[in-house]
């Protein structure tokens, strides 16, 4: 999952001292900055857009092993650096990523991917970085599972949740192949613990 980030940014050097705005203070040592911290400043009163990429594989892959940042802020570098620009093995490098990130996060109920605890904290992050879940949402399609259906359970009873994003997404849920997925599911699940989740599911799907 980290090697295509690591080939296509390791050509920046990952400097152990960055510059710092000058009204916020002196330079900072990277190996001695809060992860969280450095990851909120990051491009903005700490260090420029090489930093950033220099830095991103170790924030990418701290986002996936641990809870200690926040999914928005390091994704949000993305739309930050206008990362559409970049060369294309960066982009795609990146789109790989979070493809694989997708994956494993639909693998298993519930999530254990670091910040990445269910669909809808991954589709809120990557929102973050101005990209839409079109691509994602397609991918769920073609990931079978008790797993994955769960988490479209939980997607559909959560829909509370507030995202730029929301309105492309009950689009999607609307459609008569997602609902039908929830029916199946309860009807494949209907004696196990989590069989109303997909009854409430589908009900509210239903209404959307």
């Amino acid at each position: 999952m980290m090697d295509g980030l690591v080939v296509a940014f390791g050509g920046y050097a990952r400097r152990a001292v960055l510059e710092r705005c000058p009204h916020c203070g002196p330079p900072v040592r990277v190996d001695e900055c809060d992860l969280f911290w450095l990851s909120i400043k990051l491009g903005n009163t700490v260090g420029g857009r090489d930093d950033v990429k220099a830095l991103l594989p170790m924030l990418f892959g701290r986002l996936i092993t641990s809870d200690e940042l926040d999914a928005g802020i390091v994704l949000g570098k993305l739309q930050q650096e206008q990362w559409g620009s970049w060369p294309l093995g960066e982009r795609r490098a990146v789109e790989e990523f979070l493809d694989a990130v997708w994956r494993r996060v639909l693998g298993e109920f519930p999530a254990r991917v670091g910040a990445f605890t269910g669909a809808r904290e991954f589709l809120g992050g990557v929102a973050s970085a101005g990209i839409g879940p079109a691509r994602f949402l397609t991918a769920w399609e073609s990931i079978a599972g008790c797993a994955a259906d769960r988490h479209l359970a939980a997607l559909v009873n959560e829909m509370g949740w507030v995202s730029d994003q929301e309105g492309a997404v009950v689009a999607w849920l609307r459609r008569e192949v997602v609902q039908e997925r929830l029916f199946r599911a309860y009807e494949r699940d209907h004696a196990a613990v989590w069989a109303d989740d997909f009854a409430r599911a589908y009900d509210l799907a239903c209404l959307l």
